[in-house]
């Protein structure tokens, strides 16, 4: 209770600040969606063309991509402010501050780098969500199996930022890290069917970041399969990794320079 107590704290500091700069708030914010949009832009332009990813309507890959979009504005604002904190901690040498605070220092970093600034890129998702959702003729059966689905897709990408955050550990002020995996989490936008068996595997099981778009759009097309469902498993497990892996780098620490 006292953790949640000083959590929602900082949540509503963090909002504080943002009311305080309304104008760098509001624009950060709509740079954020626009830099993300582009993507779906491309597939209206696919589909304008003639082309298109069979057995897919363009507003079904739409909704796949609104999701994934709302995964990740979401993610962003809990765990990748810990990323870039922790990037940024361990090479200006000052990593040591955190470990002095009367907090756990994974739980005191998530606290204080609530990000506002992805909050338009969430509401962008949502909208897009809805209106995709809405075109594509979607049924409200598949809405308590979209919201799970849609969790685990969360958890995926929080995962992959304390992962992330745990490697900088070692591999010191290595800004590239993100882009590494942001090229493994693309398969989230793009529906499974057009993968070969291969990456189909390794998308659900092994790192599954189908569970963040393809996953919980297909649970509102009504077309949710029972793997998709034994997927959670692995995503719930991949978060755990990554919290685990961050504290096993706090014991392993040693200082300035990792």
């Amino acid at each position: 209770m006292r953790y949640i107590k000083i959590y929602f704290t900082c949540l509503r500091i963090a909002f504080s600040q943002a009311a305080a700069y309304r104008a760098d708030f509001l624009l950060g914010n709509i740079m954020s969606l626009l830099s993300n949009i582009l993507f779906p832009l491309v597939t209206v332009v696919i589909y304008a063309n003639g082309a298109s990813f069979p057995g897919w309507s363009m507003w079904q890959v739409l909704l796949i991509q609104s999701v994934f979009a709302m995964s990740t504005g979401l993610s962003s604002m809990v765990t990748q402010g810990v990323m870039w904190a922790t990037m940024d901690h361990i090479r200006e040498g000052s990593f040591e501050t955190v470990l002095l605070k009367p907090l756990p220092p994974l739980f005191y970093l998530t606290a204080v780098n609530f990000s506002t600034g992805s909050l338009g890129l969430f509401i962008g998702g949502l909208v897009m969500t809805v209106v995709s959702a809405v075109k594509s003729c979607t049924s409200a059966a598949g809405v308590p199996a979209f919201m799970v689905l849609f969790l685990a897709g969360a958890a995926v990408l929080c995962g992959l930022d304390l992962i992330m955050a745990a490697i900088s550990f070692k591999w010191v002020g290595n800004s590239r890290i993100p882009e590494i995996f942001d090229s493994i989490s693309e398969f989230g936008k793009y529906p499974a069917g057009i993968f070969p068996k291969a990456v189909k595997v390794l998308t659900a099981f092994i790192i599954p970041v189908a569970s963040v778009g393809f996953f919980p759009a297909s649970a509102l097309l009504g077309e949710v399969e029972g793997y998709m469902l034994i997927a959670v498993i692995p995503c719930l497990v991949f978060l755990a990794f990554g919290i685990w892996i961050y504290h096993i780098m706090i014991k392993r620490y040693e200082g300035v320079g990792g």
